[in-house]
């Protein structure tokens, strides 16, 4: 196993393989794809302009197929198969509410057994499966006249775009679920094992790959230095490997170019003066894992402090005071998820209420339910998902108002006297 950059603490694994030279776990071997094509109007499809873009295997670096590349020709075709399935009298504007609740339950019975549409007996034209690339199958979809709402998960400066699309176009309805550079806060009172847990866990999870990503952590300076002990110890036990294997617990990141802004900001942070603790470098020739990194001596004004890094970076910073620590969060464009750990209910609800996020969790993380809305503040975006207020942005208000000033029977003749 050759290591690539910096490896902090020696030349051990630091916890995370099995050894030295020990191999990462072997991906599942002869993986077959069935479905490479686009999906409109319950069909699969070949692309109109019949391009196909590469997809990889970012464990090895292996090339798994090659996928149909929907174009601007191709959205106009599922916008014309959608359109025609919510026309009235069609199979779904005649189902009621709950019969396509019913549906939805269904196709998640059969997601969790194997990702099936057709199975679940959605109308044709009611779900369209465009893959392609935003500059061109996302920018037709967001510039469509026949599109009526767009909702959007990814970067700040994408959102931006596709905001500028829709008020191009049809002044379609946007909800964007952006970026974040989310502030969690650990007071002395807190239980520093539960927290240090729920923190990395957070910080890691999807090998940092998440809008939610914990990566800002401030810990009250009394407990400062353990805080950053235990996190150094449990990073070092994540196992990192194939995703397919079953022991594993860290993959790797999703592509070449992303791998390599995640050490370029690594790097920034050593430069500008973060103590790396651990991790920090790639693990293998081959596949695009990174160990998973701890900082702590972070300083507002570092890089890795400030952007959002998108991979399996904590970095852990010192406060004094509540007011202080209060600021320091709330100064970032982003406003999406924050954490409190503390024993202190007053205080968490004073928190809760100062911080500048559309999430925030009190001595937990991560935890999301269908009941409780999600979506960000600032550049983090704007609506909701889940929750009824994530059924709002996708129904519209219609006021129907009756003039009753005469008593009239059935026929709609005025009735005898």
């Amino acid at each position: 196993m050759a290591q690539n950059g910096s490896a902090q603490n020696g030349s051990a694994h630091n916890g995370l393989l099995p050894g030295k030279d020990a191999a990462i776990p072997r991906p599942v071997e002869a993986l077959q794809v069935r479905y490479k094509e686009i999906f409109i109007n319950n069909e699969w499809q070949h692309s109109v302009s019949g391009n196909k873009f590469a997809t990889y295997n970012p464990a090895t670096g292996a090339k798994i197929c090659d996928v149909e590349e929907a174009g601007g020709a191709d959205v106009d075709k599922a916008v014309e198969a959608a359109r025609a399935a919510s026309q009235q009298g069609s199979t779904w504007a005649r189902m009621d509410a709950s019969g396509r609740g019913q549906l939805l339950h269904k196709l998640a019975d059969l997601m969790e057994r194997e990702r099936l549409l057709l199975a679940a007996g959605f109308p044709p034209g009611v779900v369209n499966i465009l893959p392609g690339f935003g500059h061109t199958a996302g920018a037709a979809i967001a510039s469509h006249m026949g599109v009526n709402k767009v909702a959007f998960t990814g970067s700040t400066e994408v959102g931006k775009l596709i905001q500028e699309a829709a008020g191009r176009s049809n002044l379609k309805r946007v909800t964007l679920e952006l970026g974040g550079k989310n502030p969690c806060i650990v007071f002395a009172d807190a239980d520093l094992r539960k927290a240090v847990e729920e923190v990395q866990q957070g910080a890691f999870f999807n090998q940092g790959q998440a809008c939610t990503a914990a990566s800002r952590v401030f810990v009250d300076e009394a407990v400062y230095e353990e805080f950053v002990r235990r996190s150094v110890e449990n990073a070092k036990k994540l196992v990192a490997g194939d995703p397919m294997d079953p022991r594993t617990s860290h993959g790797p990141q999703i592509d070449q170019q992303h791998f390599d802004k995640i050490m370029r900001l690594i790097e920034s942070g050593k430069r500008e003066g973060a103590k790396l603790e651990c991790g920090g470098f790639a693990l293998q020739d081959k596949g695009l894992f990174i160990q998973p990194a701890v900082f702590s001596g972070v300083q507002d004004h570092m890089r890795i402090a400030k952007e959002e890094i998108f991979g399996p970076v904590q970095c852990i910073l010192k406060f004094k005071t509540l007011e202080e620590v209060i600021q320091r969060a709330n100064d970032t464009e982003y406003g999406l998820a924050a954490a409190v750990f503390t024993k202190n209910m007053d205080r968490a609800l004073r928190l809760s209420n100062a911080l500048q996020s559309g999430t925030v969790w009190v001595n937990c993380y991560n935890a999301l339910h269908a009941q409780t809305p999600f979506g960000g503040f600032k550049m983090s975006g704007f609506g909701r998902e889940l929750s009824e207020y994530a059924l709002s942005e996708y129904t519209e208000i219609k006021a129907v108002t009756i003039k009753l000033t005469e008593d009239l029977g059935e026929s709609g003749k005025r009735a005898p006297e």
